[in-house]
């Protein structure tokens, strides 16, 4: 016996390729990003002209930089939503390797463009930052070996996702670069918990990471002066969250207007990292609680259609990807408005970057492959008949 399930008609064999994909899509989902990508294209326009006059550009240089890597993150996030979960697992297990090999080896080729921490490898006209391309892959790659270890005689998956998270998040620390470092490590531990986990190894961990805090503030000066602005009583008005602070303040609930805000010719990462800054300056409350809204459902609706789901690989992997994307845009909007120590996270197809656009883009499609209509045999089957 098999059924559908989310609820939707079910796909024929022989059904060209584009009908059967747009019938078992999550379209609110794909309207959801491309209204984010709107938006963010939006922002541009009015955060980029001040770095691009700085740079010696025209005035809507790096919007059109944005657009042409919307376009190809966008394009890339179809073709990969088109997939089904086998060939997603493998591509994911080869991007890790491709990806991890591009981290490791960072220390010897990359640069950091004067930004304290080594992240990039830098292409003349483009860089590359390696760790972006690695996050959805991470997922996949550990998504993988978690369901591996619930198959009968299956290998220690679990002990090896750990031993990759581990490593992982240890090569990121020393870039240093917490901040990947912690999602990659909380989307692995709601996989580990959805796996149905030992909850002992998830508080062993959550105490390790504690440690390990605590061992970068003493010997990181890159990261004491970011928890120590954080836990000051003060914001220094000078410092992006200062800016940041000041910009959304003054937006009240309907914004400055549009072109009006300031905050773009002193915010250096205006366009990146500080752009929801921009858009509660300029356009208010409104413009953020509608991005936040917009951020939301893709992550809850997600997590309902995987509830649903009796692949154990898709719906973990699914639940890495989810967690990732809900967690980054809560980190970079957390940032902005200092309920989190600052981490220089972008936020997901909104703010300006090459590499974090592409790599948002191939998150996305694999979670909209995995959350597609599928035919799926009936619960009796997953739970095996009954002595």
């Amino acid at each position: 016996m098999t059924e559908m399930v989310f609820g939707a008609v079910p796909a024929q064999p022989g059904d060209p390729v584009l009908p059967r994909w747009w019938r078992t899509l999550d379209r609110l989902t794909l309207t959801c990003v491309f209204v984010l990508f709107g938006i963010g294209l939006l922002l541009g326009l009015a955060a980029s002209p001040p770095l691009a006059a700085k740079n010696g550009f025209a005035p809507f240089h790096y919007v059109a930089r944005q657009a042409a890597f919307g376009g190809m993150a966008l394009c890339a996030m179809i073709v990969v939503s088109m997939m089904p979960p086998t060939l997603i697992r493998r591509l994911g297990v080869l991007g890790f390797l491709v990806s991890f090999a591009a981290l490791a080896l960072l220390p010897a080729f990359g640069t950091d463009f004067g930004k304290g921490a080594t992240r990039w490898y830098s292409l003349g006209f483009a860089s590359v930052q390696p760790s972006e391309f690695l996050k959805p892959v991470f997922v996949v790659l550990c998504a993988w070996l978690l369901a591996a270890a619930q198959e009968v005689g299956g290998p220690p998956g679990r002990l090896f996702s750990f031993i990759v998270a581990a490593t992982v998040t240890l090569v990121l620390a020393l870039q240093p670069d917490f901040g990947q470092a912690s999602l990659l490590l909380a989307s692995w531990g709601a996989m580990y918990f959805v796996g149905g986990a030992p909850v002992l190894p998830l508080v062993a961990m959550a105490g390790l990471t504690v440690l390990g805090g605590v061992f970068a503030y003493s010997h990181s000066d890159h990261f004491a002066r970011r928890i120590d602005g954080f836990l000051s009583s003060e914001v220094d008005p000078l410092t992006q969250v200062g800016y940041a602070t000041n910009a959304i303040q003054e937006g009240g609930f309907f914004g400055v207007g549009v072109g009006e805000g300031t905050v773009k010719w002193s915010l250096p990462d205006a366009h990146t990292d500080f752009i929801i800054a921009v858009a509660a300056e300029e356009y208010g409350l409104v413009l953020v609680l509608a991005t936040v809204a917009l951020f939301a459902t893709v992550t809850v609706r997600s997590f309902a259609r995987l509830m649903r789901e009796r692949d154990t690989f898709a719906c973990l992997a699914g639940t890495g990807l989810a967690t990732m994307f809900g967690l980054q845009a809560f980190i970079n909007l957390g940032v902005a408005v200092r309920i989190l120590p600052a981490k220089g996270m972008t936020l997901p197809f909104v703010s300006y970057g090459g590499s974090s656009l592409v790599a948002a883009g191939i998150a996305m499609g694999m979670l909209l492959a995995l959350t597609r209509t599928r035919a799926q045999g009936s619960i009796e089957d997953v739970l095996g008949p009954r002595g």
